[in-house]
């Protein structure tokens, strides 16, 4: 099964015959993704700690940049004259960029959501920005990225106002339609729309049907990993997956831990992004099969390993725990360093998932994770019924 447009095509190439998990390949302008996909994510056009070659290197295939602050800084008339932000930044694979929508939750103070669009603040000179559907995906148009989202009206995940949620979810179906018209380059990039309700599965339902209705080449689940409880967070991942249509991928926005990861490819999403892999380590903290390394810890001084013996990544290849004890919070190249070795854990974390998927071995892969993951077997409730809710029981052998 399949679908196929001018700017995207995905293939489903093997299905786990326990779970909703799928391997895929998506064929999009500028690269060729392996699904199921993290994509790391450079804000302003660079990952923070990382060169694009670096990147090659660690065979990440797609990653994400951000509108809202691509269209403030450098702004669209740089990018127009530099043909697009591939170029701008030296990157020659896929990209995907959010819409700016977000900003409505991480820049609430400085923004003022009507009907039109939000109107923001400018955090870098205080200046007045009126973000509509058309302006960002005139703004993502100029970026020139595979896959683009469209704006939506987004609310913090914990918000209890129904009114709100409703009034929300609903502008983001008619902010959708508004983004569709005004796209320009629909033969080269990819408009993915976003399915909003926060944790009402009605909301969530109906949002998800009425893009269904849509000439779209993928979809996006929004509006969660906000602070939600995990109990209230997976039953809307599953919700999403279980509407959407399965010949084309899906994109679970803003999710990057490794349980996460697991958890919801086997409820059938395609797509991950998160700042997580090398904002963690900023702060010394390195990711490893059993959770992380917080390398600040006096424990590690003497520690004379690689932060894992099973990575062949160039950090783990030449540097010891006890020398990045020494070095990270106080040397950038620390966390140069450890994002390189964060980077590579959550590709392979992918490419093992894929290859299980493939071979038809998914189940025991998860099975082995969450018990590398937890080996005093006191499992998380709501991992246990979230891969229970697709046929894997974790206290099965």
């Amino acid at each position: 099964m399949g679908f196929k447009s001018a700017a995207l095509s995905f293939s489903v190439q093997a299905e786990c015959k326990t779970s909703r998990a799928r391997a895929g390949i998506m064929k999009l302008p500028h690269y060729e993704v392996r699904t199921p996909v993290f994509m790391p994510v450079g804000t302003q056009g660079t990952m923070k700690g990382l060169l694009p070659d670096q990147l090659e290197s660690l065979d990440c295939e797609i990653i994400l940049g951000n509108t809202y602050h691509l269209g403030n800084r450098p702004g669209t008339e740089v990018l127009k004259k530099a043909g697009g932000l591939h170029k701008f930044m030296g990157w020659n694979r896929a990209l995907l960029t959010d819409s700016g929508g977000f900003q409505m939750v991480s820049l609430l103070k400085l923004a003022e959501i009507t009907e039109e669009g939000v109107k923001f603040r400018s955090p870098y000179d205080d200046s007045e920005i009126m973000l509509t559907p058309e302006k960002s995906i005139e703004i993502q148009n100029c970026i020139g990225a595979d896959i683009i989202m469209q704006l939506d009206d987004v609310v913090q995940t914990t918000f209890q106002d129904y009114d709100r949620i409703k009034e929300a979810t609903e502008r983001t179906s008619r902010w959708l339609d508004r983004c569709l018209r005004a796209h320009r380059k629909p033969t080269e990039q990819s408009i993915f729309p976003i399915v909003q309700g926060l944790l009402n599965s009605d909301l969530r339902t109906q949002s998800a049907r009425e893009h269904m209705t849509k000439e779209v080449n993928g979809f996006a689940i929004g509006g969660l990993s906000g602070g939600e409880a995990k109990d209230d967070f997976w039953p809307m991942v599953k919700l999403g997956t279980g509407i959407l249509d399965n010949n084309r991928p899906r994109y679970l926005m803003g999710v990057g831990l490794a349980i996460d990861l697991v958890v919801c490819v086997a409820l059938g999403v395609d797509m991950f992004d998160c700042v997580f892999p090398t904002r963690t380590a900023r702060f010394g903290c390195a990711l490893i099969n059993t959770g992380q390394l917080n390398l600040k810890q006096q424990k590690y001084e003497t520690d004379l390993n690689p932060i894992d013996r099973d990575c062949s990544c160039s950090t783990c290849k030449n540097y010891t725990r006890s020398y990045l004890h020494c070095i990270v919070t106080v040397e950038t190249v620390a966390c140069h360093l450890i994002s390189v070795h964060n980077i590579a854990f959550q590709m392979r974390l992918m490419r093992t998932m894929r290859e299980n998927i493939e071979k038809g071995t998914f189940p025991q892969f998860v099975h082995k994770f969450v018990n590398d993951l937890y080996p005093d077997g006191n499992y998380p409730n709501w991992v246990v019924n979230s891969l229970n809710s697709v046929g894997i029981n974790i206290y099965k052998k």
